[in-house]
């Protein structure tokens, strides 16, 4: 029997607290009832320190299950995703991802993934696509995201943004940072693929 870190625990109940009272997330994929511990190595990369000291994270409603991503954040496998690709050390450095339910995460589910993902002020998530279908449901802080064939958007706590397999999306921050829930459906295997619309360099 593996054993979960408590602030995964903890975290875990959080994240059912948080489907109860928001139905966009149910309506996007169900919270499994019950979800299979599996053993992770944690990894630790500059980001996870970034937003465990980051002042300018606020939020009302949702701060418990901030805090929850901020303490589970010391224990967590945090994500490599971009390792390799032409994104700099100044991206890497800076943009911070872990999983709570899929593939390098403490809980494991066939239908469904469940990320955080942190973005400090002043930072750019390039275009990028997967073939599984995912939403954002901001937490904390403020974010430009931008979809292909749609204008950008500004979201703040309780706002979510859903984006279609396949199509290419970005994010933005401006004088604020971000933290968000992604959850993914379908394809949960297939990483993301950086795309370079025209004109973006």
């Amino acid at each position: 029997m593996t054993q979960t870190d408590p602030a995964f625990e903890h975290l875990l109940a959080e994240l059912y607290r948080l489907y109860a009272h928001e139905p966009a997330l149910a309506a996007f994929a169900a919270l499994p009832a019950a979800l299979m511990p599996q053993p992770i190595t944690p990894v630790r990369i500059p980001p996870a320190a970034l937003m465990e000291s980051d002042p300018d994270l606020t939020t009302t409603a949702y701060a418990a299950i901030r805090d929850a991503f901020i303490a589970a954040g010391a224990v967590a496998q945090w994500r490599l995703t971009y390792q390799g690709s032409r994104l700099g050390a100044d991206f890497m450095d800076r943009f911070g991802c872990y999983c709570l339910i899929g593939e390098g995460g403490p809980f494991a589910s066939d239908s469904l993934a469940a990320y955080v993902v942190y973005m400090p002020a002043g930072l750019y998530y390039p275009f990028h696509q997967h073939p599984a279908e995912e939403i954002y449901f901001i937490l904390a802080g403020e974010a430009e995201f931008l979809m292909e064939g749609h204008p950008p958007r500004r979201l703040g706590p309780g706002d979510h943004v859903f984006h279609p397999s396949g199509r290419a999306h970005a994010t933005r921050t401006h004088d604020r940072p971000f933290m968000a829930l992604v959850l993914w459906r379908g394809d949960l295997e297939t990483a993301p693929v950086l795309t370079y619309p025209e004109g973006e360099i």
